[in-house]
């Protein structure tokens, strides 16, 4: 059973369209089509329409207004409603009214608004950069755990084959009454578990490989092969001494909070620019007829225009602008700490990051020596064991502990990789490879 779902596993794996794919390709697939990104940058876009909207203040305001009116006859009553009398009225009446406006002053109000405007879509921007490099570093990960699998592939088939040899040995022995039938039972129970954590691995292969293949936008039977390319990347430039320095020119989170604290300080003025007068250029004309305040009535049309400068001021900003400015001043109170505790997160991210990268160098100095050890160990209880110098128990401790070590420098290799691009996450630096 196991033979036949491996054999039609391996059937469906290579009807799948197949295509090699470098990393900075992944990138590529993953900024183009990510929905994640594309809501984002609809976020910048309508940032920018934001921006250009309040501009408009700028701009002067310009009102028109037209009435076609019919006008019934009018009554005329003492004070005290008596003596009613009917007035003919002319019956048709028109209105027609133009009147511009430019503010001139509002308290920096106006300048104000479009400077935060402006911050608001710088942050949106921003947030595009962090969640491009969410998505890249997420792409990443899966990109090197199918890595990872294709190499535990590779030595999962590798120590099949040694296992049917080493069986084959072993039956040779048993028809010479050299082995029991036990021995060669034992061996193909090892062989039998061997091929199914075979073909668990191409089930985890399949499922990460659809995950990465569903973010990139790739057609669903595709199947993506990752490039040996990536294990040259040169990782001798990470210095600690300047990993703060590079995250504080470069991760959108500490640009974000620092902007943030510049737009409190903005609506605090917004705030304070309630205790000021708006200021205005004024010009309008007006077309009019009848004339209805006279008695009796004009009809005639009467066209007058007239220029100056308006005032304006709501007094109830005497009393109200206080609570404005109180809250404006707690948020930027919000923002100085806040962008002070996202320093501090970004200070640990960083020494954790550093620290874990440091840890998977070790360990894959560690794994590589257990390896050489391991295969050194292998080579002589194999030797023993067709002597019949050792037990078929040290034979199958020095083929697993062979095995375990193999896979762990696999999974140590692609582990400092890993670490480096997380390490370059947390201080916001963009990998194109």
């Amino acid at each position: 059973m196991a033979l036949c779902t491996m054999i039609l596993a391996t059937q469906n794996l290579a009807a799948q369209p197949s295509k090699t794919f470098t990393l900075s390709e992944v990138y590529e697939l993953a900024i183009a089509n990510s929905k994640q990104l594309k809501l984002s940058k609809t976020s910048v876009e309508t940032a920018q329409s934001a921006t250009q909207l309040v501009k408009t203040a700028l701009l002067p305001s310009l009102d028109v207004s037209f009435s076609a009116l019919y006008i019934g006859n009018g009554v005329i009553t003492d004070r005290d409603f008596s003596n009613v009398k009917n007035v003919e009225m002319p019956h048709l009446g028109n209105n027609f009214g133009i009147e511009a406006s430019q503010v001139v002053f509002a308290g920096k109000a106006i300048a104000t608004n479009i400077e935060k405007a402006k911050l608001e879509e710088q942050i949106a921007q921003l947030n595009y950069d962090r969640d491009e490099l969410d998505i890249c570093f997420l792409v990443t990960g899966y990109y090197l755990d199918l890595y990872k699998l294709k190499n535990q592939r590779e030595v999962f088939l590798k120590n099949i084959e040694q296992t049917e040899l080493l069986i084959k040995q072993i039956r040779s022995k048993e028809s010479q009454g050299m082995a029991l039938s036990s021995d060669v039972t034992r061996h193909e129970l090892i062989l039998q578990n061997l091929k199914l954590a075979l073909i668990e691995l191409e089930n985890n292969s399949k499922i990460i490989n659809n995950q990465l293949v569903v973010t990139l936008g790739l057609p669903a039977e595709t199947t993506i092969n990752p490039d040996s390319s990536v294990l040259d990347l040169d990782l001798t430039s990470v210095r600690p001494d300047n990993l703060l320095q590079i995250a504080t020119s470069n991760l959108p989170e500490l640009k974000s909070a620092a902007l943030n604290k510049e737009i409190a300080a903005k609506e605090l003025r917004i705030a304070k620019a309630d205790y000021s007068p708006q200021i205005a250029m004024i010009a309008a004309n007006n077309f009019n007829g009848p004339l209805l305040i006279e008695v009796p009535t004009i009809n005639s049309n009467f066209n007058y225009w007239y220029v100056g400068v308006g005032i304006k001021y709501n007094l109830a900003s005497l009393y109200k602008t206080k609570q404005k400015m109180q809250l404006a001043s707690r948020k930027q109170l919000m923002t100085e700490y806040s962008e002070a505790l996202t320093l501090e997160q970004t200070q640990v991210a960083i020494n954790n990051a550093y620290i874990k990268f440091m840890e998977s160098y070790e360990r894959l100095n560690v794994f590589e020596t257990n390896s050489r050890l391991a295969d050194e160990n292998y080579r002589i209880i194999n030797n023993r064991y067709l002597n019949e110098l050792v037990l078929i128990t040290e034979m199958l401790d020095a083929s697993n502990t062979k095995l375990n070590a193999e896979l762990q420098v696999v999974n140590a290799k692609l582990n400092v990789i890993y670490t480096y691009y997380k390490l370059q996450r947390e201080i916001g630096n963009k990998i194109n490879k």
